[in-house]
């Protein structure tokens, strides 16, 4: 439910890139003006990658941020201060770009840990060299670790990420594994045509090393612009080719504002509705049918898939993240056409109550959804952002 202080007023100063103040008496913290309050911090180490996948980056690469322009480590640790001890957040995901092409990254894994012993912190990469600081990121006080793999076949890695590196990713997980670094979550985006007929093998793969495979819808955040509601891959399509080899349930435990809806997995059997039985393609999980309350749905649960539908099955009403771009810019939407500037002030001298109160503005008015005040990714007056998503950071 929306809270009644009535809309945010503009500063007397207010000038470019400034956003306008909260009205008086709003209750501290990262609220908006829709009641939701942001407790989960994704904050951006680089825009740099060493990869070039099809859905984030064009082949050429992007024009990276100069090393003045992007925030040091003694500024990522004051900036996640300000978030934790004034502002209320109770989980950090350092993201990119990749993280692991900072050369200070276990430098600053280890100053938020000294200062915040109890703070999850998470962290997203490609995989592309993490075999080798794996070890050194859990010593650190990294708390796990999220892994992009849209595929298990060289040539379709290839073909998606531009680079011959899948053997490297592979060595990436099982180190992450090895070192502590768990639950090892698996992120897949399904590209039409490309890699959506692998989704079964794959869930397969990660269920039998006991990794949490989590399938995400393809965003509009590619630098090329070129993604079509048409030929994304849907939740529905997601839940359909899965139940060809796998009977789902919905997770019982609570949601509580993460992105993913996870189900609880169990083997198809034979003799069971699957692809050809009734129900097929409706996109409704298969324990939910009448026609699935068999002998699969009895058997044992092998684990837990995601699904993040952020296109056709939002969750903007439960919204709990802020981000920090890796030049200290406040996104309080993914999708959000507008930024505040945060490391800019940090850099003249302000105080952190200054900064944590630029930052409570800047959420205030983050959008409904979608950068919008309504849902919808596919809908005519949505625009997409300039940037793509590793320039955002995830």
């Amino acid at each position: 439910m929306s809270v009644q202080l009535g809309m945010p007023q503009p500063r007397e100063d207010a000038g470019p890139g400034l956003p306008p103040a909260r009205p008086a008496g709003t209750p501290p913290g990262l609220l908006d003006q829709y009641g939701r309050r942001a407790t989960d911090m994704r904050l951006s180490l680089t825009d740099k990658c060493n990869l070039r996948c099809t859905y984030c980056m064009p082949a050429e690469g992007l024009e990276w941020l100069s090393k003045q322009a992007v925030m040091s480590a003694e500024e990522i640790v004051r900036i996640v201060g300000i978030g934790v001890d004034l502002l209320g957040v109770r989980e950090l995901r350092l993201t990119g770009g990749e993280p692991l092409v900072r050369a200070d990254l276990i430098d600053i894994i280890a100053a938020l840990r000294s200062n915040h012993p109890e703070l999850p912190i998470s962290m997203t990469t490609n995989g592309v060299g993490l075999d080798k600081k794996a070890a050194a990121l859990k010593a650190a006080g990294l708390t796990r670790i999220n892994v992009s793999l849209d595929s298990l076949h060289e040539e379709t890695f290839t073909k998606l990420t531009r680079r011959p590196f899948l053997d490297r990713v592979l060595a990436g997980v099982d180190a992450a594994w090895a070192a502590g670094l768990g639950p090892v979550k698996l992120n897949a985006v399904l590209m039409r045509g490309i890699n959506d007929t692998e989704s079964p093998s794959l869930l397969a793969w990660a269920l039998d090393r006991g990794y949490e495979l989590r399938f995400i819808e393809q965003m509009p955040l590619d630098a090329d612009h070129g993604w079509t509601r048409r030929n994304m891959i849907t939740a529905a399509e997601i839940r359909s080719l899965l139940s060809r080899d796998f009977v789902l349930s919905p997770d019982t435990r609570a949601r509580d504002g993460a992105p993913a809806e996870r189900f609880d997995v169990r083997r198809r059997v034979a003799g069971s509705a699957g692809p050809d039985g009734p129900g097929q393609g409706t996109g409704v999980p298969d324990a939910d049918r009448p026609d699935a309350k068999g002998p699969d749905a009895e058997g044992p649960v092998l684990g837990t898939v995601g699904i993040i539908a952020s296109v056709t099955e939002p969750f903007c009403a439960d919204c709990r993240r802020t981000r920090i771009t890796a030049e200290g810019k406040i996104m309080s939407c993914l999708f959000s056409r507008e930024e505040f500037d945060l490391l800019g002030l940090l850099r003249e001298g302000a105080s952190d109550e200054a900064l944590a109160e630029r930052w409570q503005d800047a959420m205030w008015v983050k959008p409904k959804a979608h950068g919008m005040d309504h849902t919808g990714l596919g809908a005519p007056d949505f625009v997409q952002p300039d940037r793509s998503m590793s320039a955002i950071g995830g």
